[in-house]
């Protein structure tokens, strides 16, 4: 399994009609499948966005950005902004 994808044509497409953290509506779960930003991949990796986990939307900020996110069986509460979210891309 790939930690992060990295840019060409063909992942660039299949990307683009994954599903991401962002995409997720209140409530909804999703596991993580990969993160497709290499430089905040190390970032995410660090708040416990790794490959398996579960992630759940929890809350998302009047305006939209940040978001909150639940993490894992142990109920981890992270916020991440909308755009660090779209990088997490989610198994389908």
């Amino acid at each position: 399994m790939a930690l992060f994808r990295r840019s060409s044509q063909k992942v660039a497409a299949s990307a683009a009609t994954r599903r991401t953290a962002k995409d997720l509506r209140l409530g909804e779960t999703g596991t993580i499948c990969c993160l497709e930003d290499p430089e905040m991949a190390l970032k995410l990796l660090e708040m416990g966005c790794v490959p398996g986990v579960k992630v759940r939307l929890s809350g998302r900020a009047p305006l939209g950005d940040p978001l909150m996110l639940v993490l894992g069986d142990q109920e981890y509460t992270l916020s991440v902004r909308a755009n660090e979210a779209a990088t997490i891309l989610l198994k389908e």
